[in-house]
């Protein structure tokens, strides 16, 4: 990469063009970068009258390609400034004023630097690399095919910048049309060590220089020999963002712990109201079972609930944890104040009427206030949240007590409140429920960070409509993701399309494929909507770690084998080739109108005994990594029958010491569902009517095991 001296050369040249009030690079001094960081570009110089051009073309040999070089002309080609193939004095004279004059006929006030005289590039696969800066996560990197493929198809990736080179490796595989670059139809492989080594190069160079906002190398020739940029672009940025407060992870530990496991809770606004939230509020703290201190606040109240009131927050003795905050928006600064000269770590702000209705010179407010005396912020605009552990529901929702392994937090109190329904339907255990709506301070980064720490919470579910810092939420999450899954739903995939921009880099960077391809480099497993999230939470924990990638499905059912095997490979699964011996095995079981291989189809008729066989056979045998059991309700095996042989079984193996993921999809009358239920609570994940739903949470469990590092 760049060596010092090099950086300080781009470092002088960037300077020069902000000096002169540009923010777009010429192609000359978009060479010299390249050069800098060794960005491979073809032969040029930059000719200043039409006989120097000839001169150059003549020194370079072989057909050229004449450019336009001006400061106020972004796109040449829009404006006649680019021939391409000028071979002999004649053609480079006559191309030179083709492109003066175009370019003066479409901008006549332009400053003409002169003509670039460049290599013409040997023909090979365009590619096109570049650089953006994401709202949400800095500096990205892009990779993608050139031509309709990249501008029609949108068939592009991005990661975060810089780059490693497996980083860079994996982003050429990444692409729909990947296969091309390996040569098709007799076309020869590119140098993917070339294309990798530009990409990790550009990624290197907008990481160094922050005040570049894009970097375009549109297009690049790829061939055998190497990868060669015929073109690049350089921006600048014309302002930059205010920097975030950032929390060192002690800090955000610290008032995490304070807030998710607090000894004192006060509540601003408590009421003995019935209806009202502050009552609510109090209601769910006391009648929940909270060990810790209670305390109400309200001036014009002496007790509520049994407790004694104070005026003010101040007047609380002793040390408070949280300040849960049940009164009007308008009210909520001041009280903040007293929050703050109390020394409370952390503020929890159900009221609305803040950012989400326009108010965000209210909301801004509460932030000086919090920042100014060091409170932490959840909210405003939330439910709550619940720590089950803790029996604490600071909330003026439903309470919810099932204690378990899954932490799960949302943007939006509605889609809170499906979270708490799912949970009770399926008697799933949480550690903890949160809202963070308007995430003035408080946000997914802070609670991640918690959540890894915490020995309540095998599995992180988050939804969200976007992040504050996609950076520290990467940087919380691949710290996570190698202890526990973290599932992502994010709101809002399909509505944002492509930014404008100044290149075609930036017009491609649509929202939602930054998001989908930065999250799974962090190793975060993307759920497509709502009930998979919740799904994917549920199911995570119950599924132990695949130790292998061979998938066998025994099934009852013809029709529900095909199905799971589609699903199989929906998923990125691998069903297992069947080796003789376990085939021959497997044989013995099966009547003679069913079928070995993979899946294995034991029909329907067949009796418990055949069932509990073949599965038997799956889990003995080391070769097979997972199993996917597909039922058919029949009276020879009822449902719960079914359900109790699977669970026993699977039982027996994990006290013998081996531990793989079964799924199971039940067809049939409405028992499946009662069997489904059994199957889930003893580490059997089983769902009724479906042959998706299974196969995904199995898909999710491989997907998190190789970011984890878990499964090569």
């Amino acid at each position: 990469m760049a060596g010092s001296q090099d950086r300080a050369r781009v470092r002088e040249l960037l300077d020069s063009v902000r000096a002169a009030g540009r923010h777009a690079l010429t192609a000359p001094e978009g060479k010299i970068v390249a050069d800098a960081y060794g960005i491979a570009v073809p032969g040029e110089e930059l000719a200043r009258d039409i006989d120097e051009a000839v001169a150059y073309a003549d020194r370079l040999g072989g057909p050229v390609v004449l450019k336009i070089v001006s400061p106020d002309v972004s796109h040449k080609t829009e404006a006649g400034g680019v021939v391409v193939g000028v071979e002999g004095a004649s053609e480079v004279r006559a191309a030179f004023r083709r492109i003066v004059g175009n370019v003066r006929a479409y901008a006549p006030d332009a400053r003409i630097d002169g003509v670039q005289v460049q290599e013409l590039v040997p023909p090979g696969q365009e590619v096109i690399i570049g650089a953006v800066t994401d709202p949400t996560f800095g500096k990205v990197v892009a990779f993608g095919l050139g031509g309709v493929l990249v501008e029609v198809l949108g068939d592009i990736t991005f990661r975060l910048a810089p780059v490693t080179a497996d980083e860079a490796r994996s982003m050429l595989d990444s692409i729909g049309a990947a296969e091309v670059l390996r040569g098709v139809r007799g076309a020869p492989a590119v140098d993917r060590w070339a294309l990798a080594e530009q990409i990790q190069r550009v990624s290197r160079l907008v990481a160094d220089f922050p005040e570049i906002a894009e970097v375009d190398l549109n297009p690049v020739i790829a061939t055998p020999e190497g990868a060669v940029a015929a073109d690049i672009r350089i921006l600048l940025a014309t302002r930059t963002a205010a920097p975030r407060r950032a929390y060192a992870r002690e800090e955000i530990l610290a008032s995490m712990r304070r807030l998710m496991e607090p000894c004192s809770i006060a509540v601003i606004g408590a009421s003995d109201e019935p209806g009202k939230i502050g009552n609510s509020v109090m209601r769910n703290l006391v009648d929940g079972g909270f060990a810790g201190e209670i305390h109400p606040v309200n001036p014009r109240a002496g007790e509520i609930l049994g407790r004694k009131a104070y005026r003010s927050v101040v007047d609380v003795p002793g040390e408070v944890d949280v300040a849960v905050f049940a009164i009007p928006a308008a009210s909520v600064a001041p009280a903040l104040e007293e929050v703050g000269r109390k020394g409370v770590p952390n503020a929890v702000l159900i009221p609305s009427g803040f950012a989400e209705t326009g108010q965000q010179a209210l909301q801004d407010e509460l932030v000086a206030i919090a920042e100014r005396y060091g409170v932490r912020l959840l909210g405003p605009n939330i439910y709550g949240y619940y720590s089950t552990w803790q029996n604490l529901c600071a909330t003026f929702c439903t309470p919810y007590d099932v204690k378990g392994g899954v932490a799960l937090t949302s943007q939006s109190g509605g889609i809170g409140m499906a979270i708490l329904g799912f949970a009770r339907s399926t008697r799933t255990g949480v550690s903890a429920i949160v809202g963070l709506g308007n995430k003035s301070d408080v946000d997914e980064d802070d609670l991640l960070t918690w959540f890894a720490e915490d020995p309540h919470t095998q599995c992180v579910a988050m939804h969200l409509e976007d992040l504050k810092d996609g950076r520290a939420f990467v940087e919380a999450a691949r710290a996570t993701v190698p202890r526990k899954p973290v599932v992502v739903l994010k709101a809002g995939r399909t509505s944002a399309g492509a930014r404008a921009a100044g290149s075609h880099t930036g017009a491609l960077a649509g929202d939602d494929a930054v998001y989908d391809d930065i999250l799974r480099q962090a190793g975060v497993i993307r759920a497509p909507g709502l009930n998979e999230m919740l799904e994917y939470a549920r199911a995570l924990p119950v599924l132990p770690t695949p130790k292998g990638d061979n998938v066998v499905v025994i099934t009852g059912a013809g029709g529900s084998g095909v199905l799971l095997s589609d699903a199989i490979v929906d998923n990125g699964l691998s069903l297992m080739e069947i080796p003789p011996d376990l085939d021959a095995a497997f044989r013995a079981f099966i009547p003679p109108f069913g079928a070995a291989g993979n899946p294995v189809d034991i029909t329907g008729g067949e009796p418990p005994s055949t069932y509990e066989a073949t599965i038997r056979l799956g889990m003995a045998d080391p070769r097979v990594h997972a199993l996917v059991l597909g039922y058919w309700h029949t009276i020879v095996t009822p449902p719960m029958v079914f359900a109790e042989l699977t669970a026993r079984v699977v039982r027996e193996f994990r006290d013998r010491g081996v531990v793989k993921p079964v799924v199971a999809s039940l067809a049939g009358d409405t028992e499946v569902e009662e069997a489904c239920a059994y199957l889930f609570g003893h580490g059997v994940v089983a769902y009724p009517y479906t042959t998706e739903k299974p196969v995904a949470a199995l898909g999710a469990k491989y997907r998190w095991a190789r970011a984890a590092g878990l499964l090569t």
